[in-house]
């Protein structure tokens, strides 16, 4: 398993949200329950807050009023969830990655550990296969490629980064709270 070694986290400093970033199929959605639950911390995925508060999904939301937009909109609720309170697990969507004020939050908030679950492109294909309904641009296999490699030095800038393609949810459950010295 890679593992980075933490960067920009005090390694003192115990923390009180952790925070999961990676690209489409990387887990978040799948491993941020188990590490809340396993902490007894709260859980919440961002995108369904989005979704919640919006009244229409993302894909609508990208449509209506384009991707800047929306990352605008993404970045002020990863902002007013994160203030809410500690003993939290966010998952971000893939892309709230991009938008700089939200990677600069994440970077530097006191007791905050943002944590990279990375993964291989050819994962992301075979994990996400048969959901292009909900995520368009898995059909678009040259801007996914693009997207993916645009992304990847973003992500590498968390605290850590853990490469998850073989492990099993309870061990990127481990390798997380290694990483932000929870277990």
């Amino acid at each position: 398993m890679y593992m980075s070694e933490p960067t920009q986290f005090a390694a003192a400093t115990r923390p009180r949200r952790i925070v999961l970033t990676g690209f489409m199929g990387s887990g978040k959605s799948t491993v941020g329950p188990l590490v809340a639950r396993r902490l007894g911390w709260s859980f919440i995925d961002v995108d369904d807050v989005i979704e919640a508060e919006a009244g229409v999904p993302i894909v609508e939301l990208f449509a209506r009023h384009g991707e800047a937009a929306f990352r605008d909109r993404e970045h002020a609720t990863i902002a007013r969830l994160h203030a809410a309170g500690d003993a939290q697990v966010l998952a971000l969507g893939g892309g709230a990655i991009e938008h700089p004020a939200t990677r600069e939050l994440l970077l530097t908030a006191p007791g905050t550990i943002l944590v990279h679950l990375e993964v291989e492109l050819a994962t992301t294909l075979a994990r996400c296969s048969g959901t292009e309904h909900i995520r368009p641009i898995l059909a678009d296999q040259a801007n996914l490629a693009n997207r993916y490699q645009r992304r990847l030095p973003l992500y590498r800038t968390a605290h850590v980064s853990i490469a998850v393609d073989a492990l099993t949810p309870e061990e990127a459950v481990d390798a997380i709270l290694q990483a932000a010295r929870l277990s």
